[in-house]
């Protein structure tokens, strides 16, 4: 499979992790549009919400609920924004399911 972010998470690509667990991993992104942005990834590739099963649904529920408790840890302790891109007119541009975490700052509507 020619995935960046499954070749990321086989550590066949570098990236600066700053959480990992068997269900996914969360790496800081290379093109920032925040002061804090990372990336969250499910170890499993699919590349939309609709072709998730009800198996990964629970993952991504789990992987929500970590978030929440390493928040602080990762320098988000005064809020975030999740951000899931589903398409070309969304902007995706790696087809494997990923959550945009933005914060470091307050937010504006733009980005």
């Amino acid at each position: 499979m020619d995935c960046v972010f499954c070749k990321i998470i086989n550590g066949e690509i570098p990236s600066e992790k700053v959480y990992e667990d068997d269900t996914c991993i969360i790496i800081k992104d290379i093109e920032p549009i925040a002061p804090v942005h990372y990336l969250m990834i499910p170890k499993k590739h699919y590349a939309y919400i609709k072709e998730a099963t009800v198996s990964d649904a629970m993952e991504l529920s789990f992987m929500l609920n970590k978030l929440s408790q390493i928040a602080d840890e990762i320098g988000l302790e005064k809020g975030f924004r999740l951000i899931i891109n589903q398409g070309d007119d969304a902007g995706q541009t790696v087809k494997h399911l990923h959550v945009h975490i933005l914060g470091g700052k307050k937010l504006s509507w733009e980005a």
